[in-house]
């Protein structure tokens, strides 16, 4: 499918030249000057309730859906954002071709410049989110009944061009990586990763793409990654795009993804329910290559190092056992008590790569634990970090983009618990306590005391259920990402 071509306008919606104007309501105010919304409210089939919709059409045949915001001194991105959402569903559903949305204000008093931009981001979020469709294996393309069909969003508004480009190209991003999370693992193989980074990598010059496969892993001193990819046939990759923009200021920012294109839990297998979801475990790793890819786009200035290490994790003959120790690239020695606590180690090796790299600020993304959705659920990523003020930073930014986060803590306590009997570190607790707690902990033996903070996405990635990504692969950390970015050297 097309991604939905996003356009400003100075005209009104009515005037856009669109196949359908969307007419907010707020409670507690005077009826729309719009006849056809005022028409609808007065039969009772329009209210301002939040995200209650009815549509109509005026006498020159536009559309008119109008949408219920509720009040509206509580109008923020994120209701907004699940607004559009709601209307891209409804055009799709009346097989509207374009939409014209005015853009709605905050307060009843004149809206800042930085929140008119904040909200007319989140119209493009939601809408292009919504209109977000994956059919590719589905015969025909799809024929579910609810294909969007959905060509052209025009925001009227004046002064949040910048805002939109950004969001616009922000979300592009986010739902290619919802495409590489929802391929099957059998097509989204540690090979077709590396392919997809070199093809972004390809489109910017100051974006280079390294790909490493198993020997080169092996030869680097990745003994935890390389312990990790020996069950499977399928060849690893560890996958390193470099941004380095001629202008660049700020921090060197380096940016982690745990990439397993499909986690069996290998010689300590998971149950056979639910494992297709275990396609899924790469979600971290396709945000941070798509991220990357918005960041060149925008051009922003600033040095940006993503390392990627991507594998299967598998049981054969060859696969790594519990009570074996492998040495990690940093030269820790680390005993393995899980084989299904695997993404630690693929981490380990890959924040010390990005150190090694020179990054001056890490984040890392990951479906690392299950305890984190016992936790948070899909509604917050576990946000560990060994940085007060970097924690601030990145929270900020992932609220901002509405993937929010909830700060999980570090102790002494912990880090304790990671200790080894036969080796350095042990990379998985045979109580079962503090478990999210717990593979963070492990992760920050390997930052070298760099300001990080570790995203535990596993209830965030995919079912997170909100309007705008359903109950499918959602994206998560990808708009956060530019976000970030753009922040540290705005």
């Amino acid at each position: 499918m097309a991604p939905v071509e996003v356009l400003t306008s100075d005209n009104s919606p009515a005037d856009s030249g669109a196949s359908a104007r969307v007419v907010p309501l707020f409670e507690d105010e005077q009826a729309p000057a719009d006849k056809v919304a005022a028409q609808l409210l007065e039969l009772g089939e329009a209210r301002a309730r939040y995200r209650h919709l009815a549509h109509g059409h005026d006498a020159s045949g536009q559309r008119v859906i109008v949408v219920g915001l509720g009040k509206r001194s509580e109008l923020d991105h994120e209701r907004l954002r699940a607004a559009a959402a709601a209307v891209a569903q409804r055009a799709a559903q009346l097989a509207v071709r374009s939409v014209a949305w005015p853009l709605p204000t905050s307060t009843s008093s004149e809206t800042t410049a930085a929140s008119a931009g904040q909200l007319a981001a989140a119209l493009v979020e939601g809408t292009l989110l919504r209109a977000y469709r994956f059919d590719r294996f589905k015969s025909g393309g799809g024929g579910d009944g609810d294909d969007s069909g959905l060509e052209r969003l025009i925001v009227c508004a004046t002064g949040c061009e910048a805002a939109i480009e950004r969001a616009r190209i922000a979300t592009l991003a986010a739902n290619r990586a919802r495409d590489l999370q929802n391929l099957p693992g059998n097509v989204a193989t540690p090979t077709f990763l590396a392919e997809r980074a070199g093809e972004i990598a390809d489109q910017h010059a100051s974006l280079e793409v390294e790909l490493l496969d198993r020997e080169g892993i092996e030869r680097l001193g990745m003994g935890a990654f390389a312990a990790v990819a020996r069950g499977s046939v399928s060849e690893p990759r560890l996958i390193v795009l470099r941004y380095a923009p001629s202008a660049a200021r700020g921090p060197h920012l380096g940016l982690v993804g745990k990439a397993v294109t499909f986690d069996s839990g290998g010689i300590s297998i998971k149950p056979a329910q639910r494992m297709h979801e275990m396609k899924f475990d790469m979600s971290g790793g396709a945000a941070v290559i798509e991220a990357v890819g918005a960041i060149a786009e925008l051009a922003l200035p600033l040095r940006v190092t993503a390392v990627v290490p991507a594998c299967e994790n598998m049981p054969d003959g060859g696969a790594f056992k519990p009570g074996d120790i492998v040495t990690a690239l940093n030269g820790r020695t680390i005993e393995i008590t899980n084989t299904d606590a695997e993404g630690r180690l693929l981490l380990a090796d890959a924040l010390t790569y990005a150190v090694r790299e020179g990054a001056e600020r890490l984040v890392d993304l990951a479906t690392l634990t299950g305890a984190i959705i016992v936790a948070l659920g899909s509604t917050y990523a576990g946000l560990f970090a060994n940085d007060d003020e970097w924690a601030a930073t990145v929270a900020a930014a992932f609220a901002a983009t509405g993937e929010d986060t909830w700060r999980m803590p570090l102790h002494s306590d912990f880090a304790e618990m990671v200790r080894g009997e036969h080796a350095d570190l042990v990379n998985a607790s045979l109580e079962r306590k503090a478990l999210s707690c717990y593979a963070a902990q492990f992760l920050a033996e390997f930052v070298d005391g760099r300001p990080w903070a570790h995203l535990d996405i596993a209830g965030t990635a995919w079912a997170r259920g909100r309007e705008y990504v359903g109950k499918g692969a959602s994206g998560f950390g990808v708009r956060a990402l530019v976000e970030l970015a753009r922040r540290l050297v705005a």
